[in-house]
């Protein structure tokens, strides 16, 4: 199912003026982060010595090689897995636990929507600590229009199909109003087309809800074309290999996006430097 029409205002939230990259506060920094299972000579080290920052509004990616540790990175951003050393800093604090402003939407999205529960229910459940009913009736039904979902509500996950399930979650992620928004290869267990529609979907209202996103996946096409910057991590113990800048024109598009020059010399350049940190 492709998104056909311009997503509803968010309310409560003013569009964003300006480009991400002129903002130089960031609103996540990952200082040290380092990750380790066990004690002793029979330790694992998982992550090692990370850092890098992400600024408001930014689409940011993390690639690398399979193993290293993306899924641990994105549990510790979370506040779900606590690090052996170094910190996570969110919004100017340091995280000890999951953010009030901050959502996760996680790969297996069969897993992610309780089935005894409709699409609209599933979506209205994290809000009713934050906002009013009238509230989180608003905001549920923005959050079904803006992902394609609109007079869905009152259907069950389970009569939904996969694509449709993925976009129940990110809406159910968005209408929480979150300041970022962190996801675990969120679009690996959906077919090919709807990935791309989903791809889409997420450049679009991730600029409606005016979101900070951190992007987990491990299709190098995938990370550039829809990010500002690429994460590239390398093989275990993991550290920050490169942060790679994504210079191409927006509004994105599948064709012609990936048919600029720029665009296949990011995937090459990309593709070396994990081929090279298989090997390292």
């Amino acid at each position: 199912m492709t998104l056909t029409s311009e997503p509803r205002p968010v309310s409560g939230r003013p569009a964003r003026t300006g480009d991400a990259s002129g903002t130089t506060t960031p609103v996540l920094e990952v200082h040290h982060l380092a990750k380790s299972y066990g004690e002793g000579p029979t330790a694992s080290s998982v992550l090692a010595d990370i850092d890098f920052t992400v600024r408001p509004g930014e689409f940011v990616s993390i690639v690398g090689p399979s193993g290293c540790g993306k899924t641990t990175l994105l549990k510790c951003l979370s506040g779900l897995l606590d690090p052996s050393s170094g910190s996570v800093v969110f919004e100017g604090e340091e995280i000890d636990g999951p953010p009030a402003k901050m959502t996760v939407v996680f790969q297996d999205y069969s897993r992610s929507l309780l089935p005894w529960m409709t699409v609209e229910q599933n979506i209205d459940l994290p809000l009713r600590r934050k906002f009013s009913k009238e509230e989180r009736a608003r905001f549920v039904a923005e959050a079904l229009e803006n992902v394609g979902l609109a007079g869905t509500g009152a259907k069950y996950p389970w009569q939904m199909s996969g694509g449709m399930q993925q976009r129940a979650a990110i809406a159910r992620a968005l209408a929480y109003q979150p300041d970022v928004l962190l996801m675990d290869e969120p679009f690996a267990a959906v077919d090919a087309q709807t990935r791309i529609d989903l791809e889409d979907l997420m450049l679009t209202v991730q600029e409606k809800y005016d979101t900070t996103v951190v992007f987990v996946t491990h299709d190098i096409d995938e990370a550039i074309y829809v990010a500002s910057r690429v994460i590239v991590l390398s093989g275990t113990p993991t550290t920050v290999r490169e942060v790679l800048d994504v210079d191409l024109p927006r509004p994105r598009d599948q064709i012609e996006t990936k048919a600029l020059p720029r665009f296949n010399e990011l995937r090459a350049h990309l593709f070396r430097l994990i081929k090279e940190a298989k090997r390292a």
